[in-house]
């Protein structure tokens, strides 16, 4: 398969706020060449690691975000590792970098002495705030951007405090509109012989996975309200929207009117066949509107569904609801998504081999498909300077007294 950024080169100095933009452009068939820091990337040392072990080179969170790219070891805060950086700089298409506001201006590697190297490159910032702004400087983790970014307050039940959805999720959609911001970018490059410093707040990008409350709030005037488990209705009535099976959980709402009610009609079609339809069998759903419903009654046909559906397993009420077209669906943990056959057809996961932990790792592959061009995992995630070699000695090279002088100064 063809890829569409085989012939560009990525200099990715991010952190785990922004590598999945590296990893998305790498997976298009950019040459990415993540610099770490002599010793390794601090994203080594931290969070969960392959079957418990120290070793760095087994860091899950490393492993997930620096496929597709290489490794080489370089101190940027060195005169001599900054003067290599601007070598890399002339032959790279973009720079990505996480670090604060003004940090790579204060090294003297901020976009316009890379423009002057280079005036066709492509720098791309990730920063919890953006390059401007009273907030600038402020550091924040994932969790402080989804609540600076309005996120977890929408998320869990409204009588309770908001929840986390998980780790790193204002990270993703950053790093996913960085590498979008970065394409936009390269287009106008093939057009102008123009390179730019694209600039993106993980703030902002939270925000923007908020357009329909955000809507809610400017146009409607009212607050968008936490739903959690129950949709609320008019006057504060409410109906669920989860509900525990045999062997976890289905999604399944309360239906009624011309859209939903033949669904709901079917459903009580099927627990009446099994004796628990109770008084819901009779009930006209495709005329029935849910405001005209008192709270006791919502409450009551509820728990016989509740009962229905624990009488049963996920695989069942899958089976029912495809048989007989309900609207029941199962809450697929992770493991039952990774075993999933859509995504098996589709090729969707990717298997690499890393022989330093002695495993085939499966991890996250295309995300989507095209019948020319398409995105693909095609290089595990490097040990620590992997490519040091390939870099610095075949591609610049640089003699082996110097990359022992290098070692030697700490520089590489």
């Amino acid at each position: 398969m063809e890829n569409l950024l085989a012939p560009h080169r990525v200099l990715d100095l991010t952190s785990r706020s922004g590598a999945f933009c590296g990893k998305l452009l790498g997976d298009l068939g950019a040459d990415v060449i993540k610099i770490e820091q002599p010793g390794g990337d601090g994203v080594r040392l931290g969070g969960r690691h392959y079957q418990d072990c120290a070793d760095p080179e087994g860091s899950l969170d490393w492993l997930a975000f620096n496929t597709g790219k290489r490794s080489i070891t370089l101190d940027i805060e060195t005169a001599e590792g900054r003067d290599i950086f601007l070598t890399l700089a002339r032959r790279a298409d973009f720079v990505l970098e996480s670090f604060a506001p003004g940090y790579m201006t204060g090294l003297g590697l901020g976009y316009p002495e890379l423009k002057r190297v280079n005036p066709a490159i492509i720098m791309t910032s990730i920063t919890p705030f953006g390059q401007s702004g009273p907030y600038k400087d402020y550091r924040a983790t994932d969790l402080i951007c989804t609540a600076m970014g309005g996120s977890l307050y929408i998320v869990g039940d409204e009588d309770r405090s908001p929840v986390q959805i998980s780790s790193g999720q204002s990270y993703y959609h950053a790093g996913a509109q960085a590498a979008v911001g970065s394409l936009i970018a390269h287009h106008w490059r093939k057009k102008t012989g123009e390179g730019q410093h694209v600039d993106v707040s993980i703030q902002e990008s939270i925000m923007w996975t908020l357009t329909y409350p955000l809507i809610y709030a400017y146009a409607g005037g009212t607050v968008f309200r936490r739903a959690g488990n129950y949709q609320q209705r008019a006057g504060g009535m409410r109906y669920r929207r989860i509900y525990p099976c045999r062997d976890g959980f289905v999604c399944c709402a309360l239906g009624v009117g011309l859209m939903v009610g033949p669904m709901q009609a079917r459903l009580v079609e099927a627990m009446d066949r099994e004796g628990m339809a109770g008084n819901m069998a009779g009930t006209d759903w495709r005329s029935l509107s849910i405001d005209e419903v008192p709270q006791h009654k919502i409450d009551e046909w509820e728990t016989a569904m509740a009962q229905y559906f624990m009488r049963h397993t996920k695989a069942e009420l899958q089976a029912l609801s495809l048989k007989h077209r309900l609207h029941v669906v199962p809450v697929r943990d992770i493991k039952e998504v990774s075993e999933y056959e859509q995504l098996r057809h589709r090729n969707y996961w990717a298997r690499l081999d890393y022989p330093h932990l002695e495993a085939e790792v499966t991890c996250p592959g295309q995300y989507f498909t095209s019948g020319e061009v398409g995105g693909r995992v095609s290089r595990r995630a490097p040990e620590i300077g992997e490519h040091n070699m390939d870099i610095y000695q075949k591609e610049l090279g640089f003699s082996p007294d110097r990359l022992h002088q290098l070692e030697r100064n700490g520089v590489i």
